[in-house]
């Protein structure tokens, strides 16, 4: 070990289960295939058919983008953890995946809020729907959440580079998060602490309670519907919205709880929900949508039909 501590961590599966990881590993490719092909079908589809150029699509195709990228940051270490035993990583690419890690989550996290309000327009002034979601307002706002996501996430790896890292170097799960990296370091994480908490409750806090609130609207527009079934298709229209919000944000504030507070919580719950809040909402998002949107779903089976 050099002057400047360790020059890499060891990442870790299941701890415990070592001897099966060969096993577990065959349920991860089938989520990543289930991943990067459902998401890549919605991107082919919506990209070439012109009918569905239309705001929902477009936030759908933003979500679809993002459960990529997530994926794919994740899978190289994840899959060599569980098929190579292969578990040291160097500071550098750690950072890096860190990096992407966090700042695809929070894009996820504002693409989600995008969609609520895409919800909330159509609802409460449909005819003024297209006029409001414009292309170019919608590229405009997916824009600026990104730069919001990858701004505040920017910091991190160089926060990290600056400490020297002389406590054991196994991370406990098989890919790097910034709450965990900096807990290895032998420096005081006082200000990574603060930044980390500041940049959670600054995008995935405001976002969800964001959220919260478009809901509510919602549900007052919904109720001042007259007919039944009216108020029903309304409501309709949100529910795969509600079970890709639902999948996505209780995976990661459990997460965050459990890694701030959950000090005896049992470290395999930790590392199943690190696993449940990086690979379900990918796997999810692409199947629930397909499910729900009728035309959606019926333009996959023709493509593929054909």
């Amino acid at each position: 070990v050099s002057s400047s501590g360790h020059h890499l961590f060891l990442l870790t599966g299941i701890p415990g289960q070592e001897d099966v990881h060969l096993w577990i590993s065959i349920p991860f490719c089938l989520m990543y295939v289930i991943s990067i092909v459902g998401n890549s079908v919605i991107l082919f589809i919506v990209k070439t058919d012109p009918s569905l150029h239309e705001p929902m699509y477009i936030f759908l195709s933003m979500l679809a983008v993002t459960d990529l990228g997530l994926s794919i940051a994740t899978i190289p270490t994840i899959l060599g953890v569980f098929l190579f035993n292969s578990r040291r990583i160097s500071l550098d690419a750690c950072f890096a995946q860190l990096f992407f890690i966090h700042s695809l989550s929070f894009i996820e996290s504002s693409v989600l809020l995008l969609m609520a309000f895409d919800r909330f327009v159509a609802i409460r002034d449909p005819l003024r729907y297209a006029s409001v979601l414009t292309p170019p307002r919608i590229a405009k706002m997916g824009l600026v959440f990104m730069l919001r996501s990858v701004a505040l996430i920017f910091p991190l790896p160089f926060l990290l580079k600056r400490f020297r890292y002389c406590r054991a170097n196994v991370l406990s799960h098989s890919y790097c998060l910034h709450q965990e990296v900096m807990k290895m370091a032998c420096s005081d994480i006082t200000v990574n602490s603060v930044y980390g908490l500041f940049i959670i409750v600054f995008t995935v806090g405001l976002d969800s309670l964001l959220i919260f609130l478009s809901y509510v609207m919602i549900l007052k527009t919904v109720l001042s519907i007259a007919s039944r079934a009216e108020r029903l298709r309304a409501l309709n229209t949100c529910v795969s919205h509600l079970c890709a919000v639902l999948v996505f944000y209780t995976s990661l504030i459990s997460l965050a709880v459990i890694h701030r507070f959950g000090k005896n919580s049992p470290p395999l719950l930790q590392v199943l929900l690190g696993y449940i809040s990086l690979l379900v909402p990918p796997l999810m998002n692409p199947i629930v949508y397909s499910v729900k949107s009728k035309h959606l779903r019926a333009r996959i089976i023709r493509a593929f039909v054909k």
